[in-house]
């Protein structure tokens, strides 16, 4: 662990450094900086001890979360697009602690980033970062997707895309990235970020969003390889009831054999434990107890 004020010198270079335009945030890259040290120690404290633990941070920027994340004893690999930013973080952190800095995009990487780490301990990393907003949804989906997930993620978004992930079922932030999450993992929104903690701040606030990955979740996915498919293909269509959303997918002879109360519902009023319903019915199988026990596993929604 470094040494206490590590994390409030750190910032105080960082702030000085944008201060004197020697370091620029860059709007075409979605680089909104958190430079407040108790809200940045209040992310690393959702994710509990970190101590010794592999972490995977996506897009540090100017260093101040990979610097919470050595104070509190973390072993980070940063992934970071930006040479300049990269160099900065180099300059100031390499050495103050376990610290692996890789120059590259994560979202051709991070997967793998992830898999490696995993050999490396019993445990899966963990992923912690304010993900840049433009990439946030697809890297979240590529790595809960992933065959080799991580064991955790806490990451900060805007808190639009916070409340689509966690989103409870017939809630109208209910989406398409709420199932491609919750099929795989439980989630839930932690706090709310206010936009003016951030340099410079962004237009929306930003939100720290929880997803653990689910072995039991996997588990009924695979057990339904025609699941994601009529996910997909019923919000894609979200504003017509499931009998013509998936008609062109299911066609009408399989539909036949689907309770017609659940047809008469649109994508967004279904819960997990109701997909998990209409893929069996389809395929004309009775439904039984481990779907519902996979929906509970964990739960979903925001927490204050």
């Amino acid at each position: 662990m470094v040494a206490d004020g590590f994390l409030e010198r750190h910032l105080a270079s960082v702030r000085a450094a944008l201060r004197g335009r020697a370091l620029v945030a860059r709007k075409r890259m979605s680089q909104h900086f958190l430079l407040d040290a108790s809200l940045l120690r209040r992310v690393v404290a959702a994710v509990g001890d970190v101590r010794g633990r592999e972490v995977v941070e996506i897009g540090p920027g100017p260093g101040g979360l990979t610097a919470a994340l050595l104070e509190a004893g973390a072993k980070v690999t940063a992934i970071e697009l930006d040479p300049e930013w990269a160099r900065a973080t180099a300059l100031s952190l390499v050495g103050r602690g376990q610290l692996e800095l890789r120059v590259e995009d994560a979202l051709a990487t991070a997967t793998q980033v992830v898999a490696r780490l995993s050999d490396r301990s019993n445990l899966g990393p963990l992923v912690v970062s304010n993900l840049p907003y433009a990439v946030a949804s697809p890297l979240l989906v590529d790595l809960v997707r992933a065959a080799r997930p991580p064991e955790r993620l806490v990451v900060m978004v805007q808190k639009e895309v916070a409340d689509r992930i966690a989103a409870p079922a017939g809630t109208p932030e209910v989406g398409l990235l709420t199932f491609l999450i919750q099929l795989r993992a439980t989630a839930r929104r932690r706090f709310v970020v206010p936009a003016g903690a951030f340099v410079p701040p962004p237009k929306v606030e930003s939100a720290v969003v929880e997803i653990v990955p689910s072995a039991e979740r996997l588990a009924a996915l695979q057990q339904r390889p025609q699941l994601e498919p009529l996910v997909r293909a019923a919000f894609q269509a979200r504003r017509k009831t499931l009998r013509n959303g998936l008609l062109d997918v299911a066609g009408e002879e399989a539909l036949a054999k689907v309770e017609p109360t659940l047809l008469k519902r649109r994508a967004e009023e279904l819960s997990l434990a109701d997909w998990y319903s209409l893929a069996d019915q389809l395929a004309g199988i009775a439904a039984g107890g481990a779907p519902a026990a996979a929906a509970r596993a964990g739960g979903t929604g925001n927490a204050p």
